[in-house]
């Protein structure tokens, strides 16, 4: 048996779709191996159907008459499959028209606000006459709204509409409320405060509303009766607005304050219109909501007073109170992501103070939550609890834009596991209305370099294909304003007058081929490929006759470990190598893109991306194969872009990655650049196993480093937390930034063995990288295509391999062994016999090279130096070449000759435990 689920464009949380011709994508679920879909059938409404002869079954395109307005329609299909017999019906899905043919609500506010960013509750009374079958909301504002209908929320979204590009576009979200309405009167109320809209934007002390000085909302609820009358209830100067209500002041960065005792709706003074430039245009992708909680997991008295909670898990959202107390009781609650000294550590917040208060009506156990703001924490300093406190009832409410996770890793390696942990909690927390770089301090922006680095471990962890579509429009409205020059951030918040910044700029070719890619989704792609022309036609003038893009202000390869605290631009590969490389990829994107759509400009666009790489090779490469950056990010981008094809000088420099690898203890050496696509280039080049060292290093620097000292979500810089427990002293320090952990899709792609070969992974190539450092590695996607099952496992001397093909897939299997197949639906078990590891004896007078990939060996060695004095063996890490033919004494020298002696004793119990185990 086989079953069917279906789905319009992008969301499957509400049916209002923004086209009046939603794609439709569905997915069959079966056992039967070898499975294909030959023949589909739709049918509207149960009755209109239409057949389609496909094998296509991601956005399909509508093949019924346009939707309409406040109409209610019905889809489903069922499949015939290649060997004969149908599948069941899907499930109908619910759909309905966002769009309206004209927005006409207007924007209303407070008339007199007496201060910046003022909140304000607009309200209005209503009636609905008897006979009610549908009534919907359509709503907009510049800020943060929650509708309320008789004094409760009317949906569960938050933070609504959401940040954009104001100047352009501005969101509206649509739902029904029919079941909320009987006959009779109602109010309508919207609580309304600035977000983002209102929000200072900048660095330093004092930041610069870019948008508005007051927010304003918009609003229309449309009412259908049986007797097929329409009524509609719109904003306008007949609404009230309240500027003295609950919520007396909010921002993003600083957080909110309530006065309970002023809870009310239906008083104020008539609203005033406001004009709004852009019209607002249909959600596209899912709202955030409040999507879990979390408790206290331990708490203690602060030195200061009051207490501090920690919630055991950096998070984005905020803190519920449940308290009972006498009216006017004052709680005040500051957030913050790591603790110093025991309290609070808030310097890396910067101009954020990111505390919210609450006075309190006198209610028994009220319940108390901010509403237009939220935060990055994992701790939490409340003071004035007016009773006994109690932790059961603080509550972290935790924030995101609601995207279905479809990813899962486990393995038999901890910190790996807790890797992949952080990551998620990251992406999480930082994708809240638009991707942003961190979620707590006076930042919180969609920088382009960060999003366009972590989008293929985004595009696997999480359904992110509406949430990065819609900001890709956010991209190229601000490109248009800048002659195509992409900025640091989207929305741009700044306003920078900047040139065009390589790997940053590069978010306008890359985030959308990889939605293509990944989600088999070509209209994003197409639609977006004037601004992909845009962001490399923009770079042109930067270029030299050589096709090299150099001697222009770059970000490089950012937060390399090796730059200063306060330079984190200070990389070791050149930017100018950085500049150039991404000038490739994103020309050839382009080129790509444009033989696709058969147009005439292809040519032009390939012969640029050949010139270019042609200057590469000539600039930057030797032909004894090095680098003219003699650092592991420039070896990283000539193999990993495809910018060096000789195939002696591609295994020349593959071999210098390794060896810079291995020379740096195995330590990470990368910046935002480098670090993404590092293991791809070691395991392309046939070093999967120094790959592996570099992942499963617990040194600083490393992706485990963090791990080893408590990190739940990835950090900004690889030491944002100093070994002795400090924190980085550099201006900039997060503990919540998704880049750095672009490092997973690795782990799926390569080390589980899930990896598209074809859009949406309609072919998958399965060839697992096999570590010995590992026992068992198990993955899950669900993919466009259906869910994909990967796992291997060792027992003994043996691996079992496991792969399970979804419905609309076929897969390439490569196994360690030399087997390779191709194969179609179905479940497949492999056993592949591994050869023994060979080792070989080793003593104090073994050299560096011979102990280098030897992690028991090299482990061994240190043990003793770390134990003797810890800042020795500190200084020993950086300096030790793992690479020498040298004997250990000679870089040891100045290693006390007792702690030698226990080092030669190590390697020589490691010798029994490995030739003489029984003995």
């Amino acid at each position: 048996m086989s079953s069917v689920v279906l789905r319009a464009e992008y969301r499957g949380d509400s049916p209002f779709v923004a086209t009046a011709r939603p794609r439709l994508s569905w997915v069959v679920q079966t056992n039967e191996s070898g499975w294909e879909q030959h023949r589909v059938q739709l049918q509207l409404d149960s009755s209109q159907t239409i057949e389609l002869f496909t094998s296509e079954n991601t956005f399909v395109a509508w093949p019924f008459a346009d939707l309409e307005e406040d109409e209610i329609h019905h889809v489903r299909v069922r499949i015939e499959a290649a060997s004969g017999g149908w599948s069941a019906w899907s499930s109908n899905l619910k759909l309905r028209l966002a769009t309206r043919g004209t927005w006409t609500a207007p924007f209303i506010g407070l008339p007199d606000p007496q201060r910046a960013a003022q909140p304000v509750m607009l309200s209005h009374d209503f009636d609905v006459q008897d006979g009610l079958i549908d009534a919907v909301i359509h709503h907009s504002a510049l800020g943060a709204a929650t509708v309320l209908i008789d004094d409760q929320a009317a949906d569960d979204a938050v933070l609504s509409p959401g940040w954009t590009s104001y100047e352009s576009r501005v969101l509206y979200d649509s739902f029904e409320v029919t079941d909320r309405l009987s006959a009779g009167t109602h109010r309508l109320a919207i609580e309304l405060t600035g977000a983002w809209y209102t929000e200072e934007y900048g660095f330093g002390p004092q930041g610069t509303r870019v948008y508005g000085e007051q927010p304003v909302a918009a609003l229309e609820l449309r009412l259908r009766y049986a007797d097929g009358s329409m009524q509609s209830i719109v904003t306008g100067s007949h609404w009230l607005a309240d500027g003295e209500n609950e919520i007396v002041d909010s921002g993003i960065y600083k957080g909110e304050f309530l006065d309970t005792r002023r809870r009310r709706t239906g008083s104020g003074v008539p609203a005033s219109v406001t004009e709004v430039d852009a019209a607002p245009v249909p959600r596209t992708h899912e709202p955030v909501r409040r999507v879990r909680e979390l408790s206290v997991r331990t708490h203690w008295q602060a030195p200061n007073g009051g207490y501090i909670v920690d919630f055991g898990q950096n998070l984005v959202g905020r803190i519920r109170l449940q308290v009972s107390g006498p009216e006017g009781s004052e709680i005040t609650v500051r957030h913050a992501e790591v603790i110093e000294n025991n309290e609070l550590a808030t310097r890396p917040l910067r101009r954020a103070t990111a505390t919210d208060r609450f006075i309190l009506s006198g209610a028994p156990d009220q319940v108390v939550e901010p509403r237009g703001t939220f935060h990055g924490f994992r701790y939490a300093h409340i003071d004035g609890w007016p009773t006994d406190f109690d932790p059961r009832h603080v509550t972290a409410v935790v924030l995101h834009s609601d995207m279905k996770q479809t990813a899962e890793f486990s393995s038999s390696h901890l910190g790996l596991n807790r890797l992949h942990e952080n990551v998620v909690w990251s992406m999480r927390g930082n994708f809240l209305s638009v991707p942003t770089d961190c979620p707590q301090r006076d930042e919180r922006l969609g920088w382009t370099g960060d999003v366009q680095s972590f989008v293929p471990t985004a595009s696997t962890l999480f359904d992110c294909a509406g949430f990065l579509g819609s900001w890709l429009e956010d991209l190229e409205f601000e490109q248009e304003q800048r002659h195509g020059i992409v900025p640091f951030v989207v929305p741009d918040a700044l306003k920078f007058p900047v040139g065009p910044m390589a790997a940053w700029a590069d978010a306008a070719t890359i985030v959308p081929d990889t939605l293509t890619h990944r989600f088999g989704d070509e209209q994003v792609s197409v639609r977006q490929l004037s601004s992909m022309r845009s962001m490399v036609d923009a770079v042109q003038p930067f270029v030299d006759d050589s096709g090299i893009w150099q001697k222009h202000n770059q970000f490089g390869d950012w937060l390399d470990p090796d730059a200063p605290a306060d330079a984190p631009g200070a990389a070791k590969t050149s930017s100018d190598i950085v500049a150039t490389a991404y000038l490739y990829r994103s020309t050839l994107i382009v080129a790509r893109w444009l033989r696709q759509q058969q147009s005439t400009l292809a040519m032009q666009y390939e012969q640029r991306a050949e010139h270019t790489r042609r200057g590469f090779h000539d600039h930057f490469v030797t032909p004894a194969g090095r680098m003219a950056s003699d650092a592991p990010t420039a070896y990283a981008l000539a193999l990993h872009f495809g910018l060096v094809t000789d195939s002696t000088i591609r295994e020349k420099l593959g071999q210098r990655l390794a060896d810079l690898t291995r020379r740096n203890g195995y330590r990470i050496a990368t910046g935002f650049v480098g670090t993404p696509i590092i293991l791809d280039a070691l395991t392309d080049a046939g070093h999967p196993d120094v790959a592996m060292q570099l992942l499963l290093q617990s040194d600083f620097p490393s992706w485990l480093y963090p791990v080893s000292m408590g990190a739940t979500t990835i950090w900004e810089r690889w030491d944002s937390l100093l070994p002795d427990g400090s924190i980085n002293p550099g201006e900039m320090t997060s503990f919540n930034h998704y880049a750095f952990g672009a490092v997973v899709d690795w782990l799926y792609r390569r080390l589980a063995g899930i990896e598209p070969v074809a859009a949406g992974y309609r072919k998958i190539r399965y060839a697992p990288v096999i570590a010995r450092q590992i026992d068992e590695v198990n993955a899950s996607l669900e993919s466009p295509s259906g869910r994909i099952e990967t796992s291997w496992s060792r027992k003994g001397d043996q691996v079992h391999c496991h792969l399970v093909v979804p419905a609309h897939a076929t897969a390439e299997v490569s196994l360690p062994d030399g087997q390779e197949y191709t194969v179609g639906t179905g479940t497949y078990h492999w056993l592949i016999d591994e050869a023994p590891v060979e080792f070989q004896k080793l003593h104090f007078g073994s050299t560096f090279r011979q102990l280098a990939d030897d992690t028991e060996a090299r482990e061994a060695l240190w043990a003793p130096i770390e134990q003797f004095n810890s800042e020795l063996a500190a200084t020993l890490r950086k300096r030790i070449d793992w690479t020498l033919e040298d004997p250990l004494p000679v870089g040891l020298f100045d290693v006390p000759p007792p702690v030698q002696s226990e080092i030669a004793q190590g390697l020589e119990r490691l010798n029994q435990l490995r030739f003489n185990p029984n003995q």
